[in-house]
This record gives structure tokens, sequence and C-alpha cells, in this order.
């Protein structure tokens, strides 16, 4: 992702980019010997509930979160990647607030602490930056820890971690095949890996009912118990509330504050897996975090910036990172929602990165976007050509153009809109590691 400024921290992690391996290597034996080294970090953390899944983990991340908060207590967070500033993937817990990002001195504190004791041995930087994770949150004192996997569940360096309070495993679609493989059983197996024997599981929404069986299978041999969205927990919309129900029977909340029918699903895997946790929540706890949970470039609606003022004036502009075809049809269904309340134009401005789906991304919005308009990712050397980007778009059945820049499909945007016509509706996105040059340009930087 992109950073802005150079920080000591980001300095730091910068020059050991240029040292080890970039990537990931699905491997447990270096990150638990550097942890080994460390006096075992892992162990003493609060209560932990680990997330997983190839959709939905990081709104799940930032539910519980707010449900936390909520409740009055404190939590650590972890999340990957980052979008602007490394900063982002560690949120120290604050008693009694909300927690903070941490500060570059604290964070370049605990990165060079963990490269001093690897002492030069083979190591990748995601493996040192994971460490850092159990540094930050066994030393600084919270009621809770959320840490969110970077790529998988078994072989991911977050899974050190012995006894989570609780896992969380949200929905399993097609991704990453090259690191997880080719089935959605294989990425469903690889998923589980962050079930432990003899703790809970959560169990979100899966489309896939292979994947589903998969997880529950084994969560039994493990003798974790399990409890499954759509048999054991829900959520659904009744009269513009959402109506969540678990064997402790129903609550009657407000509608999460992330857009997108979608995130009724992600709010009440998060409201069960909390419970699972320890965590006592009722409804009013629970009505408060509806209402406060927040998490960049997830369906978030840009209202004022430096590329905002280039739209059409009166635009509604959203920004979304999801970039596979599953994320694709969230979104796509969630865009469907607002033109039936209030109908636009709707145009894409679009970047991925080449180890994705693109026309299965496209296929979701077709019929449903007058045109797309396909960007080049600043800086990211896996980002697709815009004109073959271009041509997968067209591939799915919808009109569209190469650009240079953002800044210039906005602007081509303002030429498209006809004259008198409603203001468009415009999604940036595709890729989060494009949101966050986004975000960045924009000038609205994650807090």
């Amino acid at each position: 992702m992109t950073d802005l400024g150079a920080s000591p921290a980001t300095r730091e992690i910068e020059r050991l980019l240029g040292i080890f391996p970039r990537g990931f290597d699905l491997s447990l034996d270096r990150i638990r010997r550097l942890l080994d080294q460390l006096g075992r970090p892992q162990d003493r953390m609060p209560p932990i509930i680990h997330v997983a899944g190839t959709n939905g983990k990081g709104s799940a991340t930032a539910f519980s979160r707010a449900l936390i908060e909520a409740a009055g207590l404190s939590a650590h967070v972890h999340t990957s990647p980052h979008l602007v500033r490394w900063h982002e993937r560690y949120r120290l817990g604050v008693a009694g607030g909300k927690g903070q990002l941490v500060t570059d001195e604290v964070l370049l504190e605990a990165i060079l602490r963990a490269e001093k004791v690897n002492a030069g041995e083979k190591i990748t930087v995601f493996e040192l930056l994971t460490a850092v994770i159990f540094i930050l949150f066994s030393e600084h004192p919270a009621d809770a820890a959320i840490v969110e996997v970077g790529l998988g569940g078994e072989f991911d360096a977050t899974n050190v971690i012995e006894q989570p309070a609780v896992s969380l495993i949200m929905p399993i679609a097609m991704d990453h095949q090259s690191w997880l493989g080719a089935s959605i059983q294989d990425i469903a197996k690889a998923k589980a890996g962050i079930i432990k024997r003899g703790c809970p599981v959560v169990i979100g929404r899966q489309d896939f009912e292979e994947a589903r069986q998969l997880l529950v299978d084994i969560a039994e041999r493990m003798g974790a118990p399990a409890l499954v969205y759509g048999q054991d927990f829900l959520a659904y919309e009744e009269n513009g509330r959402l109506i969540y129900q678990d064997g402790d029977g129903l609550m009657d909340l407000p509608l999460p504050a992330l857009p997108g029918r979608h995130q009724y699903a992600n709010a009440a895997a998060a409201i069960r897996a909390v419970k699972s946790a320890g965590f006592r929540l009722d409804d009013e706890i629970c009505a408060r975090a509806m209402r406060s949970v927040s998490w960049p470039a997830r369906l978030q609606r840009l209202k004022s910036g430096s590329l905002v003022d280039l739209a059409p004036n009166g635009s509604e502009i959203w920004l979304d990172g999801g970039h596979n075809p599953h994320g694709g049809k969230a979104i796509a269904e969630a865009l469907a929602n607002f033109e039936e309340k209030d109908p636009r134009p709707l145009y894409l401005v679009t970047g991925m990165i080449n180890t994705k789906d693109p026309k299965g991304y496209f296929d979701a919005f077709r019929g449903l976007a007058r045109k797309v308009f396909t960007v080049a990712i600043r800086n990211s050397d896996a980002g697709l050509d815009p004109v073959a980007l271009a041509q997968d778009a067209a591939d799915a059945g919808l009109e569209a153009a190469p650009c240079l820049d953002t800044a210039e499909a906005l602007s081509r945007i303002s030429d498209d809109v006809r004259p008198n016509e409603i203001p468009p509706r415009i999604l940036i996105g595709g890729s989060l590691y494009f949101a966050g040059d986004v975000l960045a340009e924009n000038g609205t930087i994650p807090e």
C-alpha cells in the first residue's frame, strides 16, 4: 500500500523489504523460532478473537472492535493489509475509549527489537511484522485482542495462537489460488487451520455448501464447539431494523453504519464471536456498536478531498477494496439497492492486481454500470495494465476505456454525463492497493 511521508518506522520497514524476501512463505517454523527467542509473547495476550476468511473478515474485525468498545472495554486490533500507512495494522486499545493507531516511536521500537532478536536468520518481513503484533499486544493492557489473518489460516504467521478465545471464519470464496489451492475445499481447509482443539469457532455465512460442511466437519474432529450462521445464529432486516437471533433470543438493532445488506451477516458473525469469546453483550451495547462501526475502503462514502473535487458536482462517490467475484457481487448488490432508492447513472473507476479474476469481478456489474474507466495502480508492480483491464470489462459486457490515472477517469466521467442529467454514482475500487492510493491522493487517510 501507499505510505505517506518517511517516518522512522516506515523507513525501517522499507529497509527490511530490501533485505528480506517479500511476500509470504507459508510455514510457521521461522515465526515460532523468533517468538520463542522473544519469550513467547503470544502466550501473554488478552483473550484473542482470531479472524480468517476470504471476504468480510475486515468488516467482522471492525464490528468486533465496535462491540467491545461499546461495552466500555478496550481492544487491540491487527488488520492486514494496510491502506496508506503501515501503522494501520496495529491499533492499540485505550481504556474506556476508542483504540488508537500505534505511534511511530512505539512501532519502531518493536520492529527493531524483533529484528535484533532475529539476528539475521532467514525470515520474511511479514513474519517480522507479525512478531510485532504479539510484542505490542502483550505489553500494552487491553481487554481483548482481535487478530486478522494475513493469508489463509493454517500456515499464516498469526497461527501461532494456540488457544484463542474464539476462532471466527468468514465467507470463503475463490482467491489466492496459487497459495491456498485450486478448489473451494482446498481454500476452506487452509482457513480452517485457525480452528484449535477445544476452542469455540464461529462460522459465518457461507455461499458454498462444501466449504460450510468442511468447516463443520473439521470443528467436530477438533472437538471445537461450532456455531454456524443460518443454523445457530442469523440476522435479517425487518422494517428498517437489523434483527439478530441466536440461542439467547432476539435483538432488535439499528441497521449497521457500514452500507450493504452483506454487512448484516458480517455483523451477526461478530456479535456471536464476541459473545462466544466470553464478553457480555446486550441490546444497548450492540445498538451503539451498529451506529459507531466504521471501516475504511469498504463502501466508504467519499464526501470531500482533492479527487472528489474533480468529479461532477453532486456526485455520490463510493470507495471499496473488494477485488474478487464474490466481493464484486456483494458490492454490486449494495449498489443495486442504492439504485432502487435513489436512481443515478453508475460509473466504475477500477484498478486491479494480476492475481485476481477481473472478468469475474466485472460480471457482477453487467446491466448496472453505464461505463468503466480502468486505471493503473501506482505503487504495485503487480498492477494490471489499464488497457488489458478495460478488455476484461468489455469481455464482461461493459463499455470500458483505459485512463492514465484516477484524476483522468473522473474528468472523463464529467465529460460523459449528459446535460441536465442527475449527478452520477461513482464506485472507485477493485483492489485494496488501489483504494490506498485513492485515499492518499484524496487526502483522506485512515485514522
